[in-house]
């Protein structure tokens, strides 16, 4: 009878899932790091996409998720899909089983899947949401390949004194040390710096300052003092500024549209574009927009009576009006999100374009002064020669 039951592929898939899921469960009633469990963006995009036509050709959700964790490579994330589907089959519904992970999915992933649980309408609201991630996950790539290129000019700078510090200036000292000539005042300064650098005291005191120094600032800046102190240098910082709010209220919109237009309420949307931020303003900013609309006030006059309103262009304000007077607010939004977007493009743009030469200039002055400072004691010795 045991081996017939092996033999049968149907009864051998189910004992292998079986034994799967039996893993999972207990996983889940271990409850060990359920809070802590995260996913690659891209691995998030795609259960998410899969979910969609599978659903929209008429699979159950239970066997749509029991599909796609099979087709999953080992790993966290497929073991999350697992503990998913077996919650389902158990009786919870896929937004309380989506809940168990807030590291995964977040309160905009769960919030539109509850929409879609009460509305009937989840094929269509998922491809809404895979289309919001794909969108979401370009926009952070574009800015932190922004952020990449003077990060790299930077360490391209560093390298370049590091080297000409400890390994062309030492050279240089031994030989005008051999000469007997009175080194330029530039030099000594040069050759001072490059000892103290090379002083396994002066690097221990200096790592041991820098440590204490992260530590206390990884403290202060989830204070408010902190978080006041940093969001205004990003919204202020030349150059960067621009991207940053660009980038900001990008994804403030096309959350707000992807929510609207997926049956959220906009209180919730609200609380997810304010969760969405690390910045203190725009989250003053939401959370002030959020107390407004709860005393009655529209969209766009909620905008207008909350604290750092100037943070959102007084055209997009408009358009959240207009949007509000037609009844396509969602629409609106959904217009204003890609015009954001495309304006984001060309801060980016800007900024590296600006970027470019000031850190070409700063490693030209660097490097500039070393090599001055290398050169000057062989002029005077060549003068002294001549003399």
């Amino acid at each position: 009878m045991a081996l017939q039951t092996l033999e049968n592929p149907v009864a051998v898939r189910e004992t292998k899932q079986s034994g799967q899921y039996l893993r999972a469960e207990n996983r889940s009633q271990s409850g060990a790091g359920i809070s802590n469990v995260k996913a690659k963006q891209a691995d998030l995009i795609l259960f998410t996409t899969q979910l969609s036509v599978m659903l929209d050709s008429g699979v159950v959700l239970s066997d749509a998720i029991e599909a796609i964790a099979e087709q999953m490579r080992p790993g966290v994330f497929q073991q999350v899909v697992m503990d998913i589907a077996l919650r389902i089959k158990n009786g919870d519904s896929f937004s309380s089983a989506l809940e168990a992970y807030p590291r995964v999915f977040n309160t905009m992933f769960v919030s539109i899947v509850r929409a879609s649980e009460a509305s009937g309408k989840m094929p269509h609201m998922l491809e809404v949401l895979s289309s919001y991630l794909n969108a979401d996950a370009e926009t952070r790539k574009q800015v932190k390949s922004a952020m990449i290129y003077p990060v790299i000019m930077l360490l391209m700078a560093v390298s370049a004194t590091g080297s000409l510090m400890f390994f062309v200036l030492p050279r240089f000292t031994k030989i005008y040390d051999a000469r007997g000539a009175a080194l330029p005042k530039l030099t000594q300064i040069l050759v001072g710096a490059s000892g103290l650098l090379a002083n396994p005291v002066f690097l221990a005191m200096a790592v041991t300052i820098g440590i204490l120094g992260f530590w206390g600032f990884s403290i202060w800046r989830h204070k408010e003092s902190g978080q006041k102190f940093i969001g205004w240098t990003k919204i202020h910082m030349p150059i960067f500024n621009a991207m940053f709010i660009d980038s900001v209220m990008t994804r403030s919109m096309r959350i707000l549209a992807t929510m609207i237009n997926t049956g959220v309420s906009l209180l919730e949307a609200l609380e997810v574009m304010r969760s969405s931020t690390d910045n203190y303003y725009f989250q003053t900013l939401w959370k002030g927009v959020d107390a407004k609309i709860r005393d009655g006030y529209q969209l766009s006059d909620a905008i207008m009576l909350s604290s750092y309103n100037d943070l959102i262009a007084p055209g997009i304000v408009q358009m959240l009006r207009a949007g509000e007077k037609s009844g396509q607010i969602g629409r609106v939004c959904d217009r204003v999100s890609i015009f954001l977007e495309k304006k984001l493009q060309n801060s980016i743009r800007t900024a590296t374009t600006m970027i470019e030469p000031l850190m070409i200039s700063l490693m030209g002055g660097i490097i500039g002064t070393i090599a001055i400072a290398l050169l000057l004691p062989v002029f005077r010795i060549s003068s002294a020669v001549n003399g």
